[in-house]
């Protein structure tokens, strides 16, 4: 087995009982079409898809494309969003439309937006969704703000991930605030996900180096000039990071050291 294998397999990612191999976690939204959804989504390895269930027809329209005719729930795991929830109320809802549609299926991302300029969470409305779909039986992972008082409090609550933003929802602005992204990851129990703001594979990278567990993006991918390929990028962006952090990397110097010391050599 190769060392990259064998890291694979005592490596694997978990949200609750569910185990995975892929680290990266992808959205359907904004593809030129479906046939270029399917192949961005196999080319980024990812096996946790995520669908806006306010805007993606799983079947609720039966007239229309249905996206699982070219994402199968026998493939992936399917992570029914609330993308386009301002309340509470909304989110709830929409989460147990998804459970009615996908026969049972609990694994929701919860996301209440604030306000439509920065698309940033409304973390009262969050909290309130939150507490209320765990009752219910909810596997939650949630997108929240970068606070890591906020962070501890979801998961007291019960969500099974966290999912601070990066930078706002679409900017591709990379990782704005490292110190608070890894406070969240040295304080936290449960999966720490990057969500939002990813622009590059180089911020994916980064995002694993300071010790997230995955990293979930949509507009990186398809709003790249060539989105397969980008998709790509982004899965070994991911294993290349998670190789890096649990690698563990040199400590930083001030002065330069020399590649081949001559320290302990001895000449004729």
């Amino acid at each position: 087995m190769t060392e990259s294998a064998a890291a694979s397999a005592d490596d694997l990612f978990r949200v609750g009982t569910r185990e995975f191999t892929s680290r990266l976690l992808v959205g359907t939204g904004k593809y030129r079409d479906l046939d270029q959804t399917r192949d961005a989504i196999e080319a980024s390895g990812a096996e946790i898809v995520t669908v806006a269930i306010r805007r993606t027809n799983i079947g609720q329209n039966p007239d229309e494309p249905n996206l699982l005719d070219v994402i199968s729930p026998e493939r992936y795991t399917l992570l029914p969003n609330t993308a386009g929830c301002f309340n509470a109320e909304d989110a709830i809802r929409t989460c147990r439309l998804a459970r009615e549609l996908l026969d049972g299926h609990n694994l929701v991302k919860l996301e209440v937006l604030g306000d439509e300029k920065t698309l940033y969470p409304d973390v009262f409305e969050t909290v309130k969704a939150a507490e209320t779909l765990v009752a219910e039986g909810f596997d939650v992972m949630v997108y929240t703000t970068d606070d890591p008082l906020l962070a501890k409090r979801l998961e007291d609550i019960g969500c099974l991930a966290i999912m601070p933003l990066a930078a706002p929802i679409g900017s591709g602005l990379g990782i704005q605030n490292r110190y608070n992204i890894r406070e969240i990851v040295e304080n936290a129990s449960v999966p720490v996900l990057v969500d939002a703001g990813v622009g590059t594979a180089s911020d994916a990278a980064i995002a694993m180096e300071l010790g997230c567990d995955g990293v979930l993006m949509n507009t990186a991918i398809a709003a790249a000039d060539a989105p397969v390929m980008m998709a790509s990028a982004m899965r070994h962006a991911i294993i290349g990071g998670r190789q890096a952090f649990r690698a563990g990397r040199m400590a930083p110097r001030r002065y330069a050291s020399a590649s081949s010391p001559q320290t302990g050599l001895f000449f004729n």
